[in-house]
């Protein structure tokens, strides 16, 4: 049986979007009902609602049951995809079905550094996919223009590393359009996308992980996926978000693995992080590709230890889902956090800190962040530098027998 939070949060979306059936949802709740697709297409589908639903509509309740494992994948063909593939489809699905959406960046009609654009300026012309000057700050100024105007905007920075000379018009300038003309105006149809975090050999100016220089900035969205499903679901998310966001792409993973994933758009509601495997005993959150580092971790935590791990993906750094991670801690009692940025300012800071102030008195041993050091991001030394499973191990253990 679901627990309450996951009943009310799952009401919370699903009443947005058809508030004429709220009562029937909170009765369900009380009766702590098992949703299922049927009961959801009754509710949200039938002619006798009272506003029968678009199909904008019926994809987000479809997406909101995904999101809640209420029903299974997207319906529709799926396809193999690994990451850099599963962007490609989503950044096609918006350019066939906004004409008004452009894609803009270094060499990205040639397809990128990482082929996330190849093909797309064949299929839908040089006008709407197209190259940039060298030149980040004038990207991202561009794309605020062209979002202000009405249109999609989609702009890479070729690596996240280089984002910093953008780092004005990003935080003030995209971040603070809509408060700063009364919401006259907003570039909430920009969505900056940039390869994020190590790659196994580069060094310091290809391997960076910026995500906490732009938390601390209040008009942002922030998103970080772990795979292709997630992938593809989050970037649609970002781009159909009314605020302007940040996408950061993992790019050891553009390649690493595949999953079958739906070929037709579908989205991944943001602000909500995903509990991979529930435990009991440790909390265990990051997002990207220490994810999977922690999720062997856990296994190994099991084996050896026999303690159960909770693994949480956070997926949205900003906003994050402070509610998902500190109910976990209530019933762990233990929290580790983990992130290849250095720990100094790492959003692991954050997060500690605002579980410490709502569940200081759950906590059975401090908080553990196992992040990368306060260097500069080395080369031949990446291996020593970052957070792999045996420093996640050995901060498990401490907690443990704390």
């Amino acid at each position: 049986m679901r627990s309450s939070w996951q009943y009310s949060n799952i009401i919370q979306q699903l009443t947005t979007i058809n508030p004429y059936k709220s009562h029937i949802c909170c009765c369900l709740y009380r009766q702590k009902v098992e949703f299922n697709y049927s009961i959801c297409a009754f509710l949200f589908c039938r002619n006798t609602t009272k506003i029968q639903p678009a199909g904008s509509q019926l994809a987000r309740v479809l997406s909101i049951l995904h999101f809640f494992n209420l029903i299974g994948s997207p319906k529709g063909p799926t396809q193999k995809m690994n990451l850099f593939q599963s962007i490609t489809s989503a950044l096609d699905n918006t350019l066939a079905s906004d004409p008004t959406a452009v894609i803009f960046g270094e060499d990205v009609a040639f397809g990128g550094v990482f082929r996330c654009t190849v093909g797309l300026r064949d299929k839908y012309g040089k006008d709407r996919v197209f190259n940039t000057p060298l030149c980040e700050q004038g990207i991202v100024g561009f794309g605020i223009g062209v979002a202000v105007a009405g249109a999609t905007a989609i702009a890479e920075i070729q690596f996240a590393d280089y984002i910093f000379p953008a780092f004005d018009q990003i935080v003030n300038e995209a971040a603070k359009y809509r408060y700063r003309s009364g919401n006259l105006f907003d570039c909430g149809n920009l969505t900056i996308r940039a390869p994020w975090g190590c790659v196994g050999h580069g060094a310091l100016y290809h391997s960076q992980s910026p995500e906490a220089f732009f938390a601390h900035c209040p008009g942002l969205k922030i998103v970080i996926p772990r795979g292709p499903i997630q992938a593809k679901g989050l970037l649609l998310s970002c781009i159909a978000d009314k605020n302007p966001c940040i996408f950061f792409e993992p790019k050891i993973l553009y390649r690493a693995a595949v999953e079958q994933v739906p070929e037709e758009p579908y989205t991944i509601p943001l602000s909500q992080a995903e509990i991979l495997q529930e435990g009991s005993d440790v909390t265990l959150v990051s997002w990207g590709t220490q994810i999977h580092v922690l999720k062997e971790v856990a296994s190994m935590a099991q084996e050896k230890l026999g303690v159960s791990c909770e693994v949480i993906d956070l997926q949205t750094i900003l906003p994050w889902d402070i509610e998902t991670v500190c109910k976990s801690v209530v019933k762990t009692g233990r929290l580790l956090i983990s992130h290849e940025a250095p720990v100094t300012g790492g959003f692991a800071a954050e997060i500690s800190s605002t579980v410490q102030e709502e569940c200081f008195l759950n906590l059975e041993a401090p908080i553990s962040r196992v992040c990368g050091y306060d260097t500069p991001f080395p080369h031949i030394f990446e291996p020593f530098y970052t957070p792999d499973k045996w420093k996640c191990f050995e901060a498990i253990k401490k907690m443990i027998n704390y």
